[in-house]
């Protein structure tokens, strides 16, 4: 059976980070794909190498997961669940969080 993946909106992840809060984000996209603007605040693991990368991580914390619109993200969080990890995805991934950032 599946578990479902917590979500969270960009404009939530905006708030709290204006708020002071420290956020684990984890940015999951490509490296080019990063070239072109990540949140500052988000470490960037590609999908691809999070399963070799998991050592990096602190159980403890909770991870909000983000790609370019939330499909790499979501399957991101399912590795972490399965691993014990507290997840969320970002909903809309970095397409919704650029609006957010220029509605400012």
């Amino acid at each position: 059976m599946k578990k479902t993946i917590p979500t969270i909106t960009p404009q939530e992840v905006e708030h709290r980070l204006q708020k002071g809060e420290k956020l684990n984000i984890i940015d999951v996209r490509e490296a080019e794909e990063i070239a072109e603007g990540k949140i500052p605040e988000a470490k960037h693991i590609a999908l691809g190498t999070l399963a070799d990368r998991l050592h990096e991580l602190n159980p403890s914390n909770e991870y909000i997961m983000v790609c370019r619109s939330g499909g790499r993200s979501e399957r991101a969080c399912e590795l972490l669940q399965e691993h014990g990890f507290k997840v969320k995805n970002i909903v809309g991934g970095m397409l919704d969080w650029e609006k957010v950032r220029h509605n400012k």
